[in-house]
C-alpha cells in the first residue's frame, strides 16, 4: 500500500480498500488500520471549563483524572439524545472528540448555554485528526512503526514523539476488540499510515469498521441513537453518572432510574437468511414492538451471521425470544454478538 492510493488525509471516507470481509477479519484476528478523520476534535479552555462541562452533559467530568477520558450524551431538557461525544482532561484544557456530523447541532448547543462563563470553544478539526489500529495485534504493530505503547485503561491517553513528530495515543473502549487511536496534526497522517502499513497492519475502510461496530453491538448516533430516544432506552450506561449532580435533561434521567420507568431497550438480534432494512418494524403477537435502526451480514470462523440491531419492548428482549420484521423470523440475542468473535 502507498501513499498514492490514500484519499484525502489516510482515506477517511473510503469504504473499502478491496475487501470488507478481509479488512473485517484483520480487526478481529489481526490487525487493522484506519482513518479516523471524520471525527472532529474539539477544545475547551477557561478557569469555568470543568464545572460548565459537567453541567452539560451526562458523565462526570467534575472527577475526572487527567489523562483519562469518559463516554457522554449531551441532552435537551426534556432528557431526548442531542448528540453522543467522548470528553478528555488535559489538565490545563478538556478535549472533545465526536462526529463531524454532529458539530452542526452542537457547537451552537455549547455557545447558548455559555452566558457569564470563563469558557472558550474552539473546533480544532483542520488542526488535529486521528488515524487507529484494532485486533490483537495491535500492540505489536504499534511497536514494529516505532512507537512506544506504555500501558494504559480504557479511554486513558498519553503524549508521545515519533519521528520527532508529537502525537497522543489513547486506548480505546471497545471491550470485544483492542485498540488505539493516534492523535496528530493532518501534515503528518501520511508518513505515520505509511509506517503503520508497514508494520504491518491491514488498511481497513469505513465498511469494515461498520462492521466491527455492529458486531459489537454499539449503536451510531444519527442511525442507532436519535434525539427522539431516551438515554436508558439505548443500554449505554457507561455514557451515564448518576450522582454528579445536575445537568441538562437530569432531571428526566433520575425519574426513569427512580421509576424503573422505561418501556424499550437497544439489543441485538440474529435472523436467516436474510434481514429486513433499517427503519423496519418489529412484531410478536400481532403487535408492534419495536424497530430495526443497524443490518449486517457478519463473516465469521463458523460462517455468514446475518444480525441486526434495534430496539424492542422490555417484555420481549428475552434471548432467544422469536419475533418477526417485515415477514422475517429473528431471534434476540445478547450484546455483542458472541459467536462473531470466536477464533
Amino acid at each position: 500500500m502507498t501513499a498514492t492510493t490514500l484519499h484525502g488525509t489516510a482515506g477517511s471516507n473510503r469504504a473499502d480498500f478491496g475487501d470488507v470481509g478481509a479488512e473485517f477479519r484483520a480487526l478481529l484476528a489481526d490487525c487493522g488500520v484506519y482513518d479516523l478523520g471524520w471525527r472532529a476534535k474539539i477544545a475547551l479552555t477557561g478557569g469555568d471549563r470543568v464545572r460548565w462541562l459537567n453541567g452539560m452533559i451526562t458523565n462526570n467530568i467534575r472527577d475526572l483524572a487527567a489523562g483519562h477520558g469518559v463516554y457522554a450524551f449531551l441532552l435537551n431538557p426534556q432528557g431526548h439524545i442531542l448528540g453522543d461525544l467522548y470528553a478528555y482532561n488535559r489538565g490545563d484544557s478538556l478535549l472533545l472528540d465526536t462526529d463531524h456530523s454532529q458539530l452542526e447541532k452542537m457547537l451552537p448547543v455549547f455557545d447558548h448555554y455559555i452566558i457569564m462563563d470563563d469558557v472558550e470553544v474552539v473546533n480544532l478539526s483542520d488542526k488535529l485528526t486521528a488515524l487507529a489500529v484494532a485486533g490483537p495485534r495491535a500492540k505489536e504493530v504499534l511497536k514494529s512503526a516505532g512507537l512506544e505503547v506504555p500501558v494504559l485503561d480504557l479511554l486513558q491517553f498519553a503524549d508521545l514523539t515519533w519521528q520527532g513528530i508529537g502525537l497522543t495515543i489513547v486506548r480505546g473502549d471497545n471491550p470485544a476488540v483492542e485498540s488505539y487511536e493516534l492523535w496528530l496534526a493532518p501534515a503528518n497522517v501520511t508518513s505515520l499510515w505509511q509506517a503503520l502499513v508497514n508494520a504491518p497492519a491491514r488498511p481497513v475502510g469505513t465498511a469494515a469498521l461498520d462492521l466491527l461496530r455492529i458486531a459489537s453491538g454499539i449503536p451510531r448516533y444519527g442511525q442507532d441513537i436519535r434525539e427522539r430516544d431516551l438515554p436508558q432506552e439505548t443500554e449505554q450506561q457507561r455514557a451515564l453518572h448518576f450522582t454528579k449532580g445536575c445537568y441538562i435533561g437530569q432531571e428526566i434521567v433520575e425519574r426513569i432510574r427512580s421509576r424503573g420507568n422505561v418501556h424499550r431497550k437497544f439489543t441485538g438480534f440474529e435472523g436467516q437468511p436474510q434481514l429486513p432494512v433499517p427503519g423496519t418494524k418489529i412484531q410478536a403477537d400481532g403487535k408492534e414492538i419495536g424497530e430495526i435502526t443497524s443490518v449486517a451480514s457478519l463473516p465469521a470462523a463458523s460462517g455468514e451471521h446475518m444480525v441486526a440491531l434495534g430496539y424492542i419492548r422490555r417484555e420481549f428482549a428475552v434471548p432467544g425470544k422469536e419475533v418477526v420484521a417485515d415477514g422475517a423470523r429473528l431471534k434476540v440475542t445478547d450484546l455483542p454478538f458472541a459467536e462473531v468473535f470466536k477464533p
